[in-house]
């Protein structure tokens, strides 16, 4: 697959940010309810960070989307663990590169010392789940009624993966 992860530096904010802006007033995959600016983007998306990396996907000379990994919890203990996200814009959906992306950031949290890894997701998100079942994560919790978003009662599911070879 012509697939490459590229390290996301400040100037790619607004691209990032057009990309989660769609999610934001179009779906529930965040629980997010009006757009961010890319000042706000900051918090969520480490620029340099030796550890939590963040990417944009390329996929056959495209930006196909991005994704990163954040901190489980600002503890030490747990550093060995880390939540990874992934946005693709929605018209390069269903064509394996969700699974790929995964498939490479597996193998960079490994180099950054991370064995664990957690995507939390909407319970509504068919897709992101399905693709961190296909990945090999498991779910590990479900918490109900956790959020409210265009009218709507919304579940959390969190599934993870020890990737420690």
């Amino acid at each position: 697959m012509n697939l490459r992860l590229i390290e996301i530096r400040e100037k790619d904010l607004p691209l990032v940010k057009e990309i989660y802006d769609y999610y934001i007033v179009h779906s529930t995959a965040t629980f997010h309810t009006k757009e961010l600016s890319v000042e706000e983007l900051k918090d969520t998306i480490t620029i340099a960070h030796p550890k939590y990396k963040s990417f944009l996907i390329e996929y056959d000379g495209e930006i196909s989307g991005y994704c990163y990994f954040a901190p489980y919890k600002k503890r030490e203990a747990y550093d060995r663990s880390a939540e990874v996200t992934i946005y693709l814009n929605p018209e390069f959906g269903g064509r394996g590169i969700g699974k790929e992306t995964m498939i490479r950031l597996e193998q960079i949290a490994l180099e950054n010392d991370i064995y664990v890894l957690l995507g939390i997701i909407t319970g509504s998100n068919v897709a992101s789940i399905k693709l961190f079942e296909n990945c090999g994560y498991e779910k590990c919790a479900h918490f109900k009624e956790v959020g409210e978003k265009f009218g709507q009662i919304l579940d959390v599911v969190a599934y993870q993966k020890i990737i420690r070879e």
